[in-house]
C-alpha cells in the first residue's frame, strides 16, 4: 500500500488516530497530526511512499500538535514531537510541514549510527552517485533539484547515509527543501515539478518542497556506488566549470559536513578512505542550470 491509496479523509484519519507508518529507505517513521498543512504536504509530497504493514517495526514516533491552550487560536503554533517529547522550540502553524521534514532530518541525524552521516545530496545515474557535501547556500539543493528533474535518481537531497560494511550510498530518498530564490528558479526550470506552496518567514526564509521522482522512490532499496565528490558553489554570472580537488580535500570536505563522524572513531576515517579509493573530487562553480546539467551528463559518459 501507498500514500496515494488513502482518500483525503482516510488519510486524515490515520494521521489522526493511529498514525501513518511512513516508510522513506530504511527508515520507518509514525507520524501523528491533525494540523492541515501536515496531512495537505504529506497527500502532495509522499503519495508514492509505501506505508508500513501493521506489526513491522517503527523507527521513529513523532507528532507535529498544537499546544492544549488557547495560544492554538491566537498566534497559533506548532510543536514537534519525538515520543511525546517537545525537543525543539515551536513554530507558527504554518509551518507544520517543514517543521515535520527538519524533524525527520534530525532524527536520522542523530540515531541512525548503523551509517556515517554526511549533510551532502546525492543523485545517481546508471549505478554511479554524486555526493554533494555543501553548506547552506551553495546552490547544493537547488542543483539536486535540477538534476532529478533531468533523470538523475535521487537518494537524499540532505543525508548521504554511507554503510561502513559496503562503502555503499544508502538511498533515503525525501522531497527536496527550497528556499528562497531557488523556489522560482526551479519552478521555471521544471514546471511539471509538484511542489508545495511557498512557506513564509522561517529561520531558513521562504521555503517550499518539490516532490521525489516516483521512481526514485520505487528504487530506494538499490545502493549505490560513490563515483565523485563534488563540492557545488553557486556563483552569480560564472560559466559551469570543474576542478580537480585532491583525495586528501575531499576526505576533509565530507568529515567536516559529517553528522556523527566522532561517533564512527576510527570506522569512519577507514569508511571515508573507502569512498575515497572509489571516488573522483572535484570543486564545481555554476550559475546556470543548463550548463551545470550538461556538464554532469559530460562527467557522466567517462565512467
Amino acid at each position: 500500500m501507498i500514500v496515494s491509496d488513502f482518500s483525503r479523509a482516510a488519510l486524515r484519519s490515520k494521521l489522526a488516530s493511529e498514525g501513518l507508518n511512513l516508510r522513506t529507505g530504511p527508515v520507518v517513521t509514525r507520524i501523528h497530526s491533525t494540523e492541515a498543512a501536515v496531512i495537505d504536504g504529506i497527500a502532495r509530497q509522499y503519495a508514492d511512499y509505501p506505508v508500513a504493514e501493521a506489526g513491522e517495526f517503527v523507527d521513529f514516533h513523532v507528532a507535529v500538535t498544537r499546544p492544549a491552550m488557547l495560544r492554538r487560536w491566537w498566534r497559533p503554533q506548532a510543536f514537534f514531537l519525538v515520543d511525546g517529547d517537545s525537543l525543539f522550540n515551536p513554530l507558527p502553524a504554518d509551518q507544520a510541514f517543514p517543521l515535520l521534514e527538519w524533524g525527520m532530518n534530525w532524527c536520522i541525524s542523530s540515531h541512525c549510527h548503523q551509517y556515517l552521516i554526511i549533510h551532502a545530496a546525492v543523485v545517481e545515474r546508471n549505478g554511479a552517485a554524486v555526493v554533494l557535501p555543501a553548506p547552506p547556500g551553495s546552490g547544493k539543493s537547488t542543483l539536486c533539484a535540477a538534476l532529478v528533474q533531468r533523470g538523475w535518481r535521487l537518494l537524499s537531497d540532505e543525508l548521504a547515509l554511507i554503510d561502513p560494511r559496503s562503502g555503499m550510498l544508502v538511498p533515503i530518498p525525501r522531497p527536496v527543501s527550497l528556499k528562497n530564490a531557488s523556489i522560482d528558479i526551479i519552478r521555471k526550470f521544471a514546471p511539471a515539478a509538484v511542489m508545495n506552496p511557498s512557506v513564509f518567514e522561517t529561520v531558513k526564509g521562504t521555503v517550499a518542497h518539490m516532490q521525489a521522482p516516483g521512481d526514485s522512490v520505487r528504487q530506494a532499496h538499490r545502493a549505490a556506488a560513490p563515483r565523485w565528490i563534488i563540492l557545488p558553489r553557486y556563483m552569480a554570472g560564472q560559466a559551469a566549470s570543474l576542478e580537480v580537488m585532491s583525495k586528501a580535500q575531499g576526505v576533509m570536505q565530507l568529515a567536516e559536513n559529517a553528522f556523527n563522524y566522532n561517533i564512527h572513531d576510527r570506522n569512519g576515517f577507514n569508511t571515508l578512505g573507502a569512498v575515497m579509493d572509489q571516488a573522483d573530487c572535484y570543486r564545481f562553480t555554476y550559475s546556470q542550470l543548463d550548463d551545470a546539467i550538461e556538464v554532469f551528463s559530460r562527467l557522466e559518459t567517462r565512467t
